[in-house]
């Protein structure tokens, strides 16, 4: 990590009181835009202190305006709080509420609640929020303790965290639309209020929340030193962290109850305040609160002031997210991570089977009895029943379903095994990489703003979305030469502008909404024939493409230093990997949507079982890719029938439960 006075030097020597006051002035004039347009500051004024109910604007003012600009300033406020006790406490500039799952883990909670115990709304949203995200950041403290903490592995179990967490809220939204439609926007970080009863709510809790803050000011500092040192002074990290993050928690978790999922301000203004010189803890406590109020309410009057009618229905929690992506973009290149090298040597790849043709024909007999069960064995009205091969009334609806699932498999198969080869990491996938969720932006946006989006142009936006993120991969990472971690961490920042952009989408009401939900879950149910032949054709194309990199994939594993001197151009190669992971991972997200865990499973799987080549590697991991697709398309028909869990849903709860298991074996 940078140092402070590296950092303040880039500010160019600006103090953080300068840093905030700067900041604060387009808050202000915003602040005084927004009066103006209400009435004027005098009626603003009356009608906070003393508002007459015959007034229609002063009510306005005392109901709405007022109240939505007290909890901006108080939400912000306190996730900057969150934010700087979080990067206290894992010693991580890239710890936030949000990277790290537990806004995430709150919303999960509280739309559970809202489905099957709404009583306990009732007696307080906060500890139903507050019980989801200690939930998932006791998750990724499990995820990633083995590793010290290290913050790369912090952050790849935050992702994976809000990955799962993702699918799980998706799963509820595609079976309870109509119940959970109204959460969408509160949900996304609606500040719109209608009373003072938000700020009611919120405002003791952040009090104590800071007196708890500033008697723990002391002993976190002492997390400034390395472990070692600490507990030479009797101090018990353990104690110490499960203080600190907790109360980190009970903030976010305080907030998500009120006024639902803010990104961005938790990250940025710990972040910024370091730039401008904030050394000691205490300082930036201060500042970071100051400032992320600032920021909050600052894009808050902003979306009012430009959006008119349309900023009650864009929720600003998902336009900072959307601020907050680029942001750290930014800082990746600037921040030195610690311990964020993932596992290099060819002992990553080195089991072997002893017969890997044997085990290839025994995956291949799968993989035919797999295709079998999905085209001819189901229910129906009467139960279970086998249908007739010649049954073309059924098999033309159930063939092209098994064929894009078996297709899909394949690509993102073979994309997470030229990933995990690249980076010689055995927990990389291209979900993690950001090319499904670059992918996945484009389509939406394609979904919601072509007036009559057919197949083809959705295929040729989704692709040009997959490229546009693969060029800000390469102009983000070329000067790092490529480095995985740099890029998964990139990958991280795709995955959070997905977030937001997926969220301002669906706040808005729009009916295509439905639609965006069935195909982010993943649901091969709109395949028809012509396009699983296209799909299959693709990905057969694509299988073969890959054959001449072998030789560079079995030469990689082996680490810089070896492939440089074996004659491997490192940059060229990365390059070119990359490029055909980005359009494997783009074809098959088109069909199965962003969210299935297949790129990380299938080469997982098919290193476990002894295929350890670059050859045999892609071929054991591509019929297991398969193999895993058409059986997760096939329990999704059946688990809960008459109704369909769809495939991509199916195989993204079963492949994010894995990859947090592997991450804690890691």
């Amino acid at each position: 990590m940078l140092g402070a006075a590296q950092f303040a030097q880039r500010m160019g020597g600006m103090s953080p009181a300068k840093a905030c006051l700067l900041l604060s002035l387009p808050m202000v004039v915003l602040f005084w835009v927004g009066l103006e347009g209400q009435g004027g500051l005098t009626l603003g004024l009356q009608a906070l202190v003393a508002p007459s109910f015959e007034n229609v604007d002063e009510l306005l003012l005392y109901y709405a305006w007022w109240p939505r600009l007290s909890i901006a300033l108080l939400a912000g406020g306190g996730l900057g709080l969150a934010g700087v006790l979080m990067q206290q406490v894992l010693r991580n500039p890239l710890a936030s509420p949000t990277t790290l799952g537990v806004a995430s883990g709150a919303n999960l909670a509280l739309m559970t609640a809202t489905l099957l115990a709404p009583g306990l709304l009732v007696a307080g949203r906060e500890w139903v929020a507050l019980l989801g995200g200690a939930l998932a950041v006791g998750l990724v403290f499990l995820l990633s303790w083995r590793r010290g903490l290290a913050p790369i592995v912090v952050v790849l179990s935050g992702l994976v965290v809000n990955l799962y967490l993702g699918a799980l809220s998706t799963a509820l939204l595609l079976f309870n639309h109509e119940a959970l439609s109204g959460l969408l926007i509160w949900g996304a970080g609606s500040l719109a209020q209608n009373g003072w009863d938000g700020v009611a709510i919120l405002w003791p809790r952040l009090a104590i929340s800071c007196v708890a803050a500033w008697f723990l000011l002391r002993p976190l500092a002492v997390l400034e030193l390395d472990d070692a040192s600490a507990k030479s002074l009797g101090v018990s990290l353990t104690y110490l962290r499960f203080a600190g993050m907790g109360l980190a928690v009970f903030i976010t978790g305080s907030i998500v109850s009120v006024v639902g999922i803010i990104g961005f301000i938790g990250l940025a203004a710990p972040n910024i305040v370091r730039m401008a010189g904030a050394r000691r803890l205490g300082p930036r406590l201060l500042w970071s609160a100051l400032l992320g109020a600032v920021l909050l309410t600052t894009t808050d009057l902003l979306l009012q002031q430009f959006g008119g009618m349309v900023a009650a229905f864009i929720p600003t929690g998902a336009i900072t997210g959307a601020l907050g992506a680029p942001l750290l973009m930014w800082l990746i290149p600037r921040l030195k991570l610690q311990g964020d090298q993932p596992p290099k040597g060819a002992g990553v790849f080195a089991h072997r089977h002893p017969a890997p043709s044997r085990l290839a024909t025994g995956l291949i007999l799968a993989l035919l009895g797999a295709t079998i069960l999905g085209l001819l064995f189901g229910q129906g009205v009467d139960g279970w029943y086998w249908l007739a091969p010649d049954n073309w009334n059924v098999m033309q609806w159930r063939m092209p379903r098994v064929m894009a699932a078996a297709a899909s498999g394949l690509m993102l198969a073979i994309a997470g095994t030229i990933l995990q080869r690249l980076s010689a990491n055995p927990m990389a996938s291209p979900e993690v990489l950001g090319i499904s969720g670059g992918c996945a932006i484009a389509l939406i946006l394609g979904i919601f703003l072509l007036p009559a989006p057919t197949n083809m142009m959705l295929i040729g936006v989704g692709t040009l979305g997959a490229f546009a993120t693969l060029l800000v991969l390469v102009g983000i990472n070329r000067k790092s030469g490529y480095l995985p971690e740099r890029l998964l961490l990139t990958g991280v920042a795709v995955s959070a502008l997905f977030d937001a952009v997926r969220s301002v989408m669906l706040a808005g009401g729009d009916p295509r909404g439905q639609q965006v939900i069935a195909w982010l879950a993943g649901s091969t149910y709109y395949v028809d024939i012509t396009n699983a032949v296209v799909v299959g054709g693709i990905a057969a194309v694509l299988a073969l493409v890959t054959l001449p990199f072998t030789r560079w994939l079995d030469i990689l594993p082996l680490g810089a230093p070896t492939a440089k001197a074996l004659g491997v151009t490192l940059n060229r190669a990365r390059l070119a990997l990359l490029l055909l992971v980005a359009l494997l991972t783009a074809c098959a997200t088109l069909v199965v949507g962003p969210l299935s865990f297949i790129g990380l499973l299938a080469p997982h799987m098919a290193r476990l079982v002894g295929f350890s080549r670059a050859g045999q590697h892609l071929l054991g991991a591509a019929l297991i890719g398969m193999l895993l697709m058409v059986l997760a398309d096939w329990v999704g028909r059946q688990i809960i029938f008459p109704y369909e869990m769809p495939a991509g849903l199916v195989a993204s709860l079963i492949g994010g439960a894995y990859f947090m298991w592997g991450l804690r074996r890691l």
